[in-house]
């Protein structure tokens, strides 16, 4: 989940929203059309967030009808989000189910990484399962490289494996159009994927994947939030979110082996 500072999000309106219309879609996120749903369509929705939202009304975002959100913890093997503590508090104390993600970076093994999460992010039965956060980070000054396929999908699975047997629970990956592309087509298949597409419904760009959550506007508006926030949807009614909640309180089989092993 990339963020960037609000004043490039003013320099380039008219520039994107050229784009946007050129490319079929719209600036403010994915439309339903009669082939495909649109994002309100869909039961369940959530939003992430960072501490590119500021102080956020946690109440209010709940009251809003948002159903879940996930909170930026840690990036790499240094950085801690500087919203995370207070955003990972007051959303439980608001009753709103929440989870936290950790953003990746390809110059660090993941052996660091995942004791650098864990280090910051509370094992708390009620939380949502952990997110890796995995894509390409050309943006970066101090990490811009991508790494042969072969290498980036053997240091997601320690990832992965680290944060099952942390937190008992099965992680999702967070994903975008071209890091999907490049490393996870036929990879991953048994965890739950959470896709980016702001222009396009998922199963245009994803092919046949099937994805838990969607990532379809980076420009949502929300009670509770100054400025844009992240919206997402989860693919299901609410009767399937709810039996969701309930299947992951309890630890995976695959938790369990990796504690007792």
């Amino acid at each position: 989940m990339r963020y960037f500072p609000r004043w490039l999000f003013v320099l380039g309106s008219f520039s994107w929203l050229g784009l946007a219309l050129l490319a079929g879609g719209c600036a403010g996120g994915v439309g339903g059309d009669d082939i495909f749903p649109a994002p309100s369509d869909y039961e369940v929705s959530g939003i992430d967030v960072s501490r590119y939202q500021g102080d956020i009304d946690w109440n209010s975002v709940r009251a809003s009808g948002v159903r879940f959100a996930y909170i930026k913890a840690t990036e790499g093997g240094d950085r801690v989000d500087e919203k995370f503590a207070q955003n990972w508090a007051s959303a439980k104390a608001a009753g709103l189910p929440r989870g936290a993600y950790h953003f990746a970076y390809w110059c660090r093994p993941m052996e660091e990484q995942a004791a650098w999460f864990t280090a910051h992010v509370p094992n708390d039965p009620d939380a949502l399962p952990p997110v890796l956060d995995v894509e390409w980070n050309g943006q970066s000054r101090t990490c811009p490289k991508r790494i042969p396929r072969e290498a980036a999908i053997a240091q997601m699975k320690i990832m992965l494996a680290a944060m099952e047997r942390a937190y008992g629970k099965k992680p999702l990956i967070y994903t975008s159009i071209d890091f999907h592309r490049d490393v996870m087509q036929g990879e991953f298949s048994d965890y739950p994927i959470w896709v980016r597409s702001v222009k396009y419904y998922p199963s245009v760009k994803y092919g046949n994947r099937h994805w838990h959550f969607w990532q379809h506007t980076a420009e949502g508006h929300v009670p509770g939030i100054r400025g844009y926030v992240d919206r997402n949807a989860f693919n299901g009614s609410i009767k399937d979110w709810q039996a969701w909640l309930e299947e992951i309180k309890a630890p995976t089989r695959a938790a369990l082996a990796l504690i007792q092993g």
